[in-house]
């Protein structure tokens, strides 16, 4: 089968015989190692077959020397990107790159200097204010604006911000934590206040096959062109086959100018030939992946039900929403920290050392947030099952 097979979702595999960081890094993360690890976002499925079998054949021919991107390569991406999302990027504007979150890095010192501002919405991949500090950059905050578990952009307070002059805004799109894939009126609206006020958007797009439901992407470029002048786009396989140890992304540029920047700072650190074992496997998820992602993306929201289900059930202190993209379930423990007295150290404290989860806690994707969490929940049912009768015992004790 080209699909997931029903036997990876059933099937177990051990991930601490292969260097995971999932599983291996649990003491460097939590400081405990005997936790259901939950957090960060890989899942622990098989990749799709013809993935595997082009890694394969690749290992087999034995030969690992330098290699380069053919036509194949930038080709599939965009026969991906037309089929799927009704957008076609030009073959002359797009690069590699060996990751989003370095490419990211990478934009961030190309585009602006220390000392200057950067534009991002909040909660919001924790990778963004990392980036950001990391290089002595200001992060500035478009907050949501949250009410009873709903999130909605907040415009009025985004422009504000743009008036700031950030050199950049960088934008998550679908959004993660919390799982919202925008829709066209919403990218507008933000793409041309950014246009307005002359801030390129750098949008990370990477959970774009991960829409669930009737939900559909819309690549932030393909609104309008002058967006398009404006954007730069960065996605990957990595998240929907779950490859991104093979560290290959695609960088989608507005301009040649842009571009050769980009392509230069890597090759000035030497950064610019290929990975034989990721180019393969990229040409074989756009080629021949599209069967796999419907079967993964069915067992996603099975899984993501179960979850909301089994809390409005059992624990209904907690409440996870139902994303529209990403297998990244954001949990809403505000009642829960109520009921008992919990601040935000309090909560984690519980998660880790009572429930035995290993969880992302809310204040990493907002720094001042107190009583979310995130789960992953992209694992075998009975991973999830185990992980949330853990839970409810761990509150059924607290309750006695």
């Amino acid at each position: 089968s080209r699909g997931l097979g029903d036997v990876y979702k059933r099937q177990i595999i051990d991930r601490k015989n292969n260097h995971s960081t999932k599983y291996n890094e649990l003491i460097k993360k939590f400081g405990v190692d005997d936790v259901i690890p939950l957090w960060i976002a890989d899942m622990d499925f098989k990749t799709a077959e013809p993935v595997i079998n082009a890694v394969k054949s690749k290992a087999e021919h034995g030969i690992f020397g330098y290699v380069y991107r053919p036509d194949e390569y930038f080709e599939s991406f965009i026969n991906w990107q037309k089929k799927r999302f009704g957008w076609e990027p030009k073959k002359e504007l797009l690069s590699f790159s060996i990751g989003i979150v370095p490419a990211l890095g990478a934009l961030v010192r190309q585009f602006s200097e220390k000392g200057d501002k950067i534009l991002i919405q909040t909660p919001v991949y924790s990778e963004f204010y990392d980036i950001n500090l990391d290089n002595e950059r200001i992060v500035i905050e478009n907050r949501f604006i949250e009410k009873n578990g709903e999130y909605s952009l907040d415009l009025k307070d985004l422009e504000e911000k743009l008036k700031e002059q950030p050199k950049l805004l960088i934008f998550c799109n679908p959004q993660n934590p919390i799982g919202h894939v925008w829709t066209y009126e919403e990218l507008k609206a933000i793409g041309d206040l950014c246009v307005k006020y002359n801030v390129p958007v750098i949008s990370d797009e990477i959970h774009a096959d991960l829409t669930l439901w009737d939900n559909k992407h819309i690549p932030m470029a393909s609104v309008s062109e002058e967006i398009r002048k404006n954007t730069i786009t960065c996605t990957s396989t990595g998240k929907a086959f779950n490859v991104a140890g093979l560290q290959c992304a695609t960088i989608v540029f507005n301009n040649l100018e842009e571009k050769s920047k980009f392509d230069k700072f890597w090759k000035d650190l030497e950064v610019h030939r290929n990975n034989p074992f990721n180019l393969v496997a990229t040409i074989a998820a756009y080629t021949e992946g599209e069967e796999y992602l419907v079967q993964l993306k069915k067992y996603l929201e099975d899984n993501i039900m179960f979850v909301y289900n089994y809390c409005k059930e059992n624990i209904p202190q907690i409440k996870p929403n139902i994303p529209q993209a990403t297998y990244l379930v954001w949990v809403d423990c505000r009642q829960l920290c109520k009921d008992f007295g919990f601040n935000q150290a309090d909560l984690e404290e519980f998660m880790l050392k009572k429930a035995k989860l290993g969880l992302n806690p809310g204040r990493s994707f907002q720094k001042d947030l107190e009583g979310f969490m995130r789960i992953n929940t992209a694992c075998p049912r009975s991973v999830l099952e185990k992980a949330l009768k853990q839970l409810e015992n761990a509150v059924k004790e607290l309750s006695k």
